[in-house]
């Protein structure tokens, strides 16, 4: 088997790691899980890295476990929060649960007959059924207030640093999520929980809670919160998350996220967030230092990740959209051969202007339908002088004469004119 501690080590996703857990895994199959807590129900690119743990941990001959918190994600976890999160009810949860058991499906082997396929796990199949009484009877009396209390999650959260403190509903968080690890250790013989650097608390509560009642011995793995070179937080953007799901987040704007990020992030990212081997990280990392201007590493990257989340076939068409909006080879009729949808989804957020699509047979000039009617310059003078000079494209292709006719056959799909101004002033004309 490969060893997994060393492919995470080189990776950079070790942050901390409990005292005889590489010894562990050299020595047998070990079955680990990793929770997910389904507030919402897609999961986004802050969760990106816990899969790809779970997934190179099977690539190395070990099983895992997705745990999908249908019942914890009923209170929510103090850890890295600054306050209390909204509750959600059971129907939503359910629902949250379901998408994202599909989404992980993409991700790791639950279907083969292999021993190691993984499983997925929704804690509220065991949690359902317990009252107060008995968990605070069989599970509280074996941790003490003083040692949840000792837990960084807890203190920052009681010294003053938020303004809402801490509710009891939070505080027995990890307890409950100990208890997860202690039902699987029970009844699946996982030996292993991994998590995010903030979970380090709940994942020693549950060995400790192991230890106590069983006297088994479990163990723990975390990795490094990811965050951008700039010390700003990663995965997110103006808009909010980058989602897995492409109703939240279209394939072209994933596939911009990583084409985007910086030098310095790419170096770290095409470890953490792809499969490729040490040696071809290495080599693209050299290519890309000899040639920074070329961004191999962020193309690799783009690639790699949007393919794995979404399809080979979502990345060629995000890659040829922005070619072809952006390079300087295309022209109107490579234009006009983009998907609909692809081409909204590159445009959200530009001006945009409607008009009636009466217009388009008044042999409308340009310079006139760019002032009267989709007012994109002030004036008419400044719409030819610019045009002139060469600063105004129409589907991608300069118009240098003002007095050129607008017409039907301007549109994409029969709808959309794609106007530039300048080098990178775009403007959606949208004929209703």
């Amino acid at each position: 088997m490969i060893n997994f501690v060393e492919e995470l080590t080189w990776r950079g996703m070790i942050h901390q790691i409990m005292p005889g857990t590489e010894e562990l895994l050299n020595r047998e199959k070990v079955t680990a899980y990793i929770g997910f807590d389904p507030t919402a129900d897609s999961l986004h690119i802050g969760h990106l890295c816990s899969i790809m743990i779970l997934r190179h941990f099977q690539r190395c001959g070990h099983k895992p476990l997705a745990l999908l918190g249908g019942a914890t994600g009923m209170i929510g976890d103090p850890s890295g929060k600054s306050q209390e999160r909204n509750l959600l009810n059971e129907d939503t949860l359910r629902h949250n649960v379901e998408s994202i058991r599909k989404q992980l499906a993409k991700f790791l082997d639950f279907d083969s007959e292999a021993s190691n396929r993984a499983e997925l796990v929704n804690n509220y199949d065991w949690l359902k059924d317990i009252t107060f009484l008995d968990f605070s009877r069989e599970i509280g009396k074996h941790i003490t207030v003083n040692y949840m209390m000792a837990k960084d999650s807890v203190k920052k959260r009681l010294s003053g640093e938020t303004r809402d403190g801490l509710s009891f509903t939070e505080f027995t968080y990890q307890l409950l999520q100990g208890y997860d690890f202690l039902y699987l250790n029970a009844n699946m013989n996982c030996k292993l929980q991994m998590g995010g650097a903030d979970q380090w608390g709940n994942i020693t509560t549950g060995t400790e809670l192991i230890r106590r009642i069983n006297g088994n011995e479990c163990f723990a793995i975390t990795c490094p919160l990811i965050t951008k070179s700039d010390g700003t937080k990663f995965g997110k953007t103006e808009g909010g998350n980058i989602w897995l799901n492409p109703d939240y987040t279209s394939p072209y704007k994933f596939y911009q996220f990583w084409l985007n990020v910086s030098d310095e992030d790419a170096k770290w990212y095409i470890k953490v967030f792809t499969n490729i081997s040490k040696e071809e990280c290495e080599r693209l990392t050299a290519e890309h230092d000899e040639a920074p201007h070329l961004r191999l590493l962020q193309k690799r990257l783009a690639k790699d990740v949007t393919c794995m989340v979404h399809s080979e076939g979502d990345y060629k068409a995000a890659s040829e959209a922005s070619e072809i909006l952006f390079g300087n080879s295309a022209g109107s009729e490579e234009l006009k051969a983009i998907d609909e949808s692809m081409l909204l989804s590159v445009f959200e957020g530009v001006p945009q202007f409607r008009f009636d699509r009466g217009k388009l047979e008044e042999q409308i000039k340009a310079s006139d339908f760019l002032t009267e009617v989709c007012p994109v310059f002030f004036s008419k003078s400044e719409a030819r002088k610019m045009m002139q000079g060469g600063g105004v494209s129409i589907n991608k292709e300069k118009t240098y004469d003002h007095s050129r006719i607008i017409t039907a056959s301007d549109l994409i799909d029969d709808r959309y004119i794609l106007l530039q101004r300048g080098k990178k002033n775009y403007y959606l004309l949208i004929a209703e």
